[in-house]
């Protein structure tokens, strides 16, 4: 897939999730090959400021290239002045946010508070695009408390000089719930010439499929799909390259990449950050493994490393063995 000028081994791509998508998790997703994976969202504001946690957001590694950045704000001159520093890292894609539905964001006018004033997602749009040389998208939801016009907005994002978009066909009161109405993201395909990414319900490769089948999107863009399970994405790539699936890790293989990803993770966030935050990651992993309840309050209540790592490992074996 091409996105401006920026050629992409496939049209995959890991989502920007808020406290998920850090370094070790996209490096994972990568691994298993995503063709392009998002950072958190960081504030443009905040970065404005230099704050060091914002920036720490967006460190990368020579493993992850090329990756994308995600900003959010809602004051174009602030966001163009700081769209060089959020590419600082060596990010190859500038995403601009325009669908977090959390309320610290939108009701400060960010994320998806800017569908409500598309003048607005058009002036930004120009600004950063002419702030930088790399390919600007956005991402956006079908509205804040309704389904807007997506069709016109997405014009004006393209028009704006945006050379991508992502869509996620629920409106900010949706937040997570409900079924994504799939035929907007046909309705923006139709109404602009920049690729068009579908996001929103793909837990499996097959509903990877019926998204491309169903809307004529460019590309994917799994996001809690991938949580837990950054499998899908060779499953997709093989569905959508052989039209089967040949690949199904094991319980035992996926509790090898839990170990894998949470090296990673207490690596590069010290033990003491790295424990606490590997419990939402082994609950997503062991999701569906005999006795995953136990052991989701075994790991609760270890505050080591080493008694972590060595409780997986014993449930490895229990796995193994059933």
């Amino acid at each position: 897939m091409k996105i401006k000028n920026l050629d992409l081994k496939n049209n995959i791509f890991l989502a920007p999730m808020a406290g998920v998508t850090d370094l070790p998790f996209r490096l994972m997703c990568k691994k298993f090959g995503a063709g392009l994976a998002c950072t958190e969202m960081v504030s443009s504001k905040a970065m404005y400021y230099n704050d060091k946690k914002t920036m720490s957001l967006i460190e990368t590694h020579e493993n992850e290239a090329p990756f994308a950045v995600q900003i959010f704000g809602s004051d174009p001159d602030i966001m163009a002045q700081t769209a060089e520093k959020a590419l600082s890292t060596g990010a190859s894609v500038l995403d601009i946010n325009m669908g977090c539905p959390a309320p610290k964001v939108a009701n400060n006018g960010d994320g998806s508070a800017l569908l409500k004033n598309p003048q607005l997602i058009g002036e930004i749009v120009s600004k950063v695009s002419s702030a930088v040389d790399v390919p600007v998208t956005c991402k956006i939801r079908s509205g804040f408390d309704s389904v807007a016009d997506v069709a016109e907005i997405a014009r004006i994002i393209q028009q704006a000089g945006a050379s991508a978009i992502t869509v996620h066909p629920r409106t900010r009161d949706m937040y997570y719930s409900g079924t994504a109405d799939r035929s907007l993201i046909k309705l923006v395909k139709e109404s602009v010439s920049i690729p068009v990414i579908g996001n929103g319900d793909i837990f499996t490769a097959q509903s990877a499929m019926d998204m491309l089948a169903s809307t004529g999107c460019d590309g994917v863009m799994i996001a809690r799909g991938a949580q837990g399970n950054p499998f899908i994405f060779t499953q997709i790539s093989q569905l959508f390259a052989d039209g089967d699936i040949s690949y199904n890790p094991t319980d035992a293989e996926r509790l090898d990449t839990l170990l894998e990803h949470l090296e990673l993770l207490m690596d590069y966030k010290g033990a003491y950050v790295g424990v606490r935050e590997a419990r939402k990651h082994i609950a997503w992993y062991i999701k569906g493994m005999k006795a995953c309840a136990a052991m989701r309050e075994r790991v609760c209540r270890i505050e080591d490393r080493e008694q972590l790592f060595d409780e997986i490992k014993r449930y490895r074996e229990f796995v193994e063995a059933k």
